[in-house]
């Protein structure tokens, strides 16, 4: 299947018999029923077994091979491309090849070129290495087909595979390496790598290395249990790797067909090519003759996805705590980089009892002891205004007093009474000045009082409400640092659960619960629904996933958010209209944001990160 960019690969590690192609080749036809992917592959010498040994030298392999293959060929009703290994005789000399067939088409053939030969591996006894062969053979005649050889790259719209086979992957130089800057972003590697104490761990740094290296997809198929045990055991190791990121994989050590399908994102490939100057760089200062072989991928009608896509792509899943330590590390650090440039061992930090003003708090207390300093040397404000509910201000309160800051609190409800009174507003219409004359009067208390203590304002905002601007010029949107910089809300979240569950006592941790229950608002107006206006957060910050890691359209966008949340494609686009029109829109406060340290893999730092003009118009 493929649409919108994805394409489904299967990798296939059949149930085996050592020698018998006829025997191997029904096991895969059966793999290939009702078969969903693009593109199966399967292990290297698939059709034979990759431990047959001395039979490379006998006739009769080489016959039943070919009979096998042309069963595969007669039997064959998928539409899809399938690749496998099979031993050839060329010009009289023995290769280990891929063979690449759609419907009853033989594409191409590609050899093996780095053959082992230590230990358990004599793969020169029995095969000659196609770096001399693909200088002078260019085709090949087989089963009355007249077939490309050699170095061949296979493409169709945005796919543009190549082909390794095992001892490939694991050279100094990869066959792959050379094929991804000239212009494959999927290498296929069929392989037949033996399971030894601590390999499996190599070889899934290997695959993810090589598609960092290539930019691009690294799909690698693995022989499993029905190759002979005499000496050695196959275990059906299958990974799937994507820019250094890996996708999935598999190991069942089973006697019966594995197979691993995953869902390869192309669109995201060009992205990371587009973005990544040293692959730019690459591309023709390696250039190698490489035939174009085309394959026939025609859009589907629909696309389901084989795994759930993660609606909160930020959000870590695996390793949590030590992700957990990283993100603090990160928050904490950056902050006493700052106090130490600047000689200060005070900050004030505007608390409202919300997720990010407490992260902001947390962090501060973190950061202090890592510098030895007492935390009373942090002034956190509480300004209880208009908008401001008993709940928030009784859950900042417990959370100042249970971290042990200097807490203060300044009613400002008059101050912002006097200043509308000044702009002739009737101080009860609830519209923008309303709103924004709090926040604008927090952040001067806050500025003045940093004076006053000779310390810095603690920005709070987080990423999520950086991209959406959901914050006020001058108001929240301003301060001296800002350690939520680089965390989108759903991050802060995490931050937080993980804060509660594991770092503080009881009462703390009860605050931060309530904190993490209490419905999002700025508390600017009597009643008041963040997610009620710019739509939910978790929402938001997908489509911010989809659109600065991936590289996604609105109209991909869209799609994502109806497979992901069950969406009707309707209210995808609404959702998508409504987060891109306050994203182009708020450049202007992102070009004034404050220092902060980046997190993730993107940021929206004006200075680094993201650039772009103001006065976009989208």
């Amino acid at each position: 299947m493929y649409k919108h960019g994805f394409m489904k690969i299967c990798l296939v590690s059949p149930k085996l018999a050592v020698g018998n192609p006829d025997y191997n080749v029904d096991q895969m036809l059966l793999a290939l029923e009702n078969n969903e992917a693009s593109i199966v592959a399967f292990p290297e010498l698939g059709i034979t077994a990759y431990t047959c040994n001395d039979l490379f030298f006998q006739k009769a392999l080489f016959t039943d091979a070919l009979n096998a293959l042309q069963k595969l060929l007669n039997l064959n009703t998928f539409k899809g491309v399938i690749i496998c290994g099979i031993p050839l005789e060329i010009e009289e000399m023995v290769l280990n090849c891929a063979i690449v067939i759609q419907g009853k088409k033989i594409l191409g053939v590609v050899p093996k070129f780095y053959l082992p030969n230590t230990k358990e591996f004599y793969d020169k006894r029995w095969f000659k290495s196609g770096f001399e062969v693909v200088k002078f053979v260019k085709k090949i005649e087989l089963l009355n087909q007249k077939v490309p050889f050699g170095n061949i790259i296979f493409t169709a719209d945005k796919v543009k595979f190549g082909i390794e086979i095992c001892e490939d992957m694991w050279a100094t130089i990869a066959p792959g390496n050379f094929m991804s800057v000239n212009g494959a972003n999927l290498i296929i590697n069929l392989s037949a790598s033996n399971e030894t104490l601590g390999k499996d761990t190599i070889r899934r740094s290997t695959v993810l290395e090589h598609s960092r290296k290539n930019c691009g997809i690294y799909a690698y198929v693995c022989a499993g249990l029905g190759e002979s045990t005499s000496e050695t055991v196959f275990g059906g190791h299958n990974i799937v790797a994507s820019n250094g990121v890996l996708l999935k994989e598999q190991a069942n050590f089973s006697l019966e067909t594995d197979m691993l399908c995953v869902d390869l994102d192309f669109d995201k490939i060009a992205y990371d090519r587009r973005s990544n100057s040293s692959f730019r760089d690459s591309i023709y200062k390696y250039p190698q003759e490489y035939q174009q072989v085309k394959f026939n991928l025609p859009e589907s009608v629909d696309y389901h996805f084989n795994y759930l896509t993660d609606p909160t792509p930020f959000v870590p899943k695996d390793n949590i705590h030590e992700a957990f330590e990283k993100i603090a590390s990160i928050q904490e650090f950056g902050l006493v980089k700052r106090l130490k440039h600047l000689n200060m061992r005070n900050v004030l930090i505007g608390i409202s009892g919300g997720l990010d003003s407490s992260l902001a708090l947390i962090i501060a207390c973190r950061a202090f002891d890592r510098l030895g300093f007492d935390r009373k040397g942090i002034i956190a404000v509480t300004m209880p205004a208009m908008g401001t509910t008993s709940r928030t201000e009784k859950n900042a309160n417990r959370l100042m007093k249970g971290l042990g800051v200097t807490a203060k609190s300044i009613d400002i409800k008059d101050a912002v009474g006097d200043h509308l009174a000044l702009l002739g507003h009737d101080q009860t219409t609830e519209d923008v000045t309303y709103e924004n004359a709090q926040a604008r009067t927090r952040t001067m208390i806050l500025m003045n009082m940093a004076n006053q203590y000779n310390g810095i304002v603690l920005g709070t905002g987080d990423l999520s409400e950086i991209a959406l601007g959901w914050s006020t010029y001058n108001g929240d949107q301003m301060s001296m640092y800002n350690v939520n910089a680089g965390i989108p809300k759903t991050l802060v979240r995490f931050m937080i659960e993980n804060y509660a569950n594991y770092v503080f006592n009881e009462d703390i941790e009860a605050s931060l619960n309530d904190i993490l229950a209490t419905p999002i608002s700025p508390e600017l107006k009597k009643v008041q629904s963040t997610e009620a206006i710019i739509g939910k957060y978790e929402i938001n910050d997908f489509i911010l996933y989809r659109f600065m890691a991936c590289g996604d359209e609105p109209g991909r966008i869209e799609f994502m958010l109806h497979k992901t949340f069950g969406l009707s494609l309707e209210k995808a686009k609404e959702a998508s209209d409504a987060f891109f029109k306050r994203f182009y829109s708020q450049q202007f406060k992102r070009q004034a944001s404050p220092d902060g340290p980046k997190v993730l893999d993107i940021g929206l730092s004006p200075r680094s990160d993201f650039r772009m003009p103001s006065d976009v118009k989208r």
